[in-house]
């Protein structure tokens, strides 16, 4: 597998790629705090593994990087916000069996495959797996830096959501049957004097669990409660 060298003028912040040109690299204020996310690289080439790790903390990230699959997989924690650089070809398994691994194991952390050995047809199937992109190497350093970051910001994005997804349920939970009852009714669009009827109650009865309804669920109106509801149904 080719390596990619690298050395650097720190100062002036331009990297010299194996190639022969030397590239300046500016380093944009990353839109969130890309210090406690993690980048976990995978690659058996030493000198490209290094290369990587050494690039992207001098960009500002955290990085873990393994020679194989089982390494990775020995230390990975799911709790931990990231995601994963992989190589295609590697021992044991390739890049996407690996990630098939990390799924199984409870990840949701985005991933990127990297490749010397491109094709159409590889290319494809990572996507269809999910991946963030599929990087043909020999690549530009600040597109690997970009694609990473879109990575990171797909995995806070969903970690909020699987966060935001829970706090619901847990609201839910507090609800007692006839509370759900009516609420379900209440983001169906029916009046007071429909719910009554259906339940076989009065009307005062629906307006009081109806109020027990929108103080649970943290809302402060009927069209509160019908967005947050609809937007939890959806997700």
């Amino acid at each position: 597998m080719e390596a990619i060298k690298m050395t650097a003028d720190t100062d002036n912040r331009s990297y010299s790629v194996t190639g022969g040109q030397n590239i300046d690299v500016e380093f944009e204020e990353k839109p969130f705090d890309v210090t406690q996310a993690v980048v976990w690289v995978v690659d058996d080439d030493p000198d490209m593994r290094a290369s990587l790790t050494w690039l992207l903390e001098s960009a500002g990230y955290s990085v873990k990087a393994y020679s194989k699959p089982t390494e990775l997989l020995d230390h990975y924690e799911p709790d931990c916000p990231g995601c994963f650089l992989l190589d295609l070809i590697l021992p044991e398994m390739n890049g996407l069996q690996l990630w098939q691994a990390l799924h199984e194991r409870g990840s949701h952390n985005p991933f990127l495959i990297v490749s010397g050995q491109a094709d159409v047809t590889t290319a494809v199937t990572s996507m269809h797996h999910g991946a963030v992109d599929f990087i043909e190497k020999p690549f530009k350093h600040t597109y690997l830096f970009r694609r990473v970051e879109l990575a990171l910001q797909r995995d806070a994005l969903e970690r909020r959501r699987r966060l935001a997804n829970a706090d619901f349920h847990t609201l839910l939970d507090s609800l007692t049957p006839r509370e759900r009852e009516v609420m379900q009714f209440v983001t169906e669009g029916m009046l007071t004097k429909q719910i009554a009827l259906r339940l076989d109650i009065s009307e005062k009865t629906v307006e009081v669990h109806r109020s027990h309804v929108t103080k649970k669920m943290k809302v402060q109106s009927v069209a509160q409660l019908v967005r947050l509801v609809t937007k939890h149904t959806l997700a």
